[in-house]
């Protein structure tokens, strides 16, 4: 968790600012060998990010000196993956995920098996392939990468978004949230949690509680684009009071008589209602619905998406969950006129 915080920290101090040095040859990234990543993730799990190149791709080498070399995204990259620079024509033996990759010729040029592994027929150079520290996720991105078309592949990867999302739904909402200044909202009221407390003596209400941070990216996505999204935002008005709650916060919040505070968590400071509300399975960013008493019903981590939400909050807020089973629903639901 620690190093997870502290990544984020990271990212939100220097990626956003487009910090760039001079270009360097070989990047500002801590380049490793296959044998070196896989030794440090049995350590410390880290997803990896590998880059495919080759002695004579012009834009390999450009990459290096522009994408590379920014010192930003190099930090971010040194902090979160094991990122591995790999010749696609070596004439090395590697070994990868216990099973043991030649090249597939001594001729000169000629593709290495672990390059066809990942980049199958399409071997173009640069090539970037993201893999998760438990070998069950890969992402391929082909073709130069600029520091604009790199950030929202490292937060998708890093922050998990890739559980619950395809990378192109999640890039176009990306790019909504913090480039988008035409894309139609609908900005929803905002409680704090004692605020609820005082709504539900009135009209009780379920409550959706976001549980993000400042340095969680793909919540601040979720914030500003799934829960704006104009059916979605709906739906909320209609069975939801909303309160986004910040997990770093350091003020004492009472709740039924029993007073939640920031605990160190790792070292870390985490508000203990966070925990309370999640049921100890917290991750960033969640999204908690809880009943009119306050007690969680459902649980739900890592980003989602405007389509995602709109079915589970419908499901959820309208009481369907109390009579039938969420697949079901889901099989119904897919089939409603669009």
């Amino acid at each position: 968790m620690r190093g997870l915080l502290f990544s984020f920290f990271l990212l939100l101090d220097v990626l956003y600012f487009n910090c760039q040095s001079a270009p360097h040859e070989d990047g500002l990234v801590n380049w490793m060998t296959f044998k070196e990543a896989q030794e440090q993730n049995k350590k410390v799990s880290k997803p990896f990010l590998i880059d495919f190149y080759t002695d004579w791709c012009g834009w390999c080498k450009h990459m290096m000196k522009t994408t590379y070399s920014n010192a930003g995204l190099a930090a971010y990259i040194n902090q979160n993956f094991y990122p591995v620079k790999f010749n696609a024509e070596t004439k090395d033996t590697i070994e990868y995920n216990g099973v043991v990759y030649k090249p597939l010729s001594p001729a000169p040029r000629t593709p290495h098996e672990l390059a066809v592994k990942f980049l199958g027929e399409k071997l173009s150079y640069p090539s970037t392939v993201f893999v998760t520290n438990n070998y069950n996720y890969s992402m391929l991105a082909q073709g130069y990468l600029e520091d604009k078309k790199l950030e929202p592949i490292l937060i998708f990867m890093v922050e998990n978004a890739w559980q619950t999302t395809p990378f192109d739904e999640f890039n176009k909402y990306f790019a909504r949230a913090f480039t988008d200044t035409v894309y139609p909202k609908k900005n929803l009221k905002i409680n704090s949690i004692s605020e609820v407390q005082q709504l539900q003596k009135k009209k009780p209400k379920k409550v959706l509680v976001t549980i993000g941070a400042p340095f969680c990216h793909t919540g601040r996505v979720m914030n500003s684009t799934s829960f704006n999204d104009t059916s979605v935002a709906r739906i909320i008005d209609k069975y939801f009071y909303l309160v986004n709650f910040d997990a770093t916060s350091a003020d004492t919040i009472v709740m039924d008589n029993v007073k939640y505070f920031p605990q160190v968590v790792n070292n870390f400071p985490l508000h203990s209602l966070a925990f309370k509300f999640t049921g100890n399975r917290f991750s960033f960013p969640a999204i908690c619905i809880l009943d009119p008493q306050m007690n969680t019903i459902e649980v739900l981590n890592y980003y989602r998406s405007p389509a995602q939400l709109r079915a589970v909050l419908l499901y959820l807020g309208a009481d369907i969950y109390k009579n039938k089973p969420f697949n079901e629903y889901m099989d119904q639901y897919n089939k409603r006129p669009q």
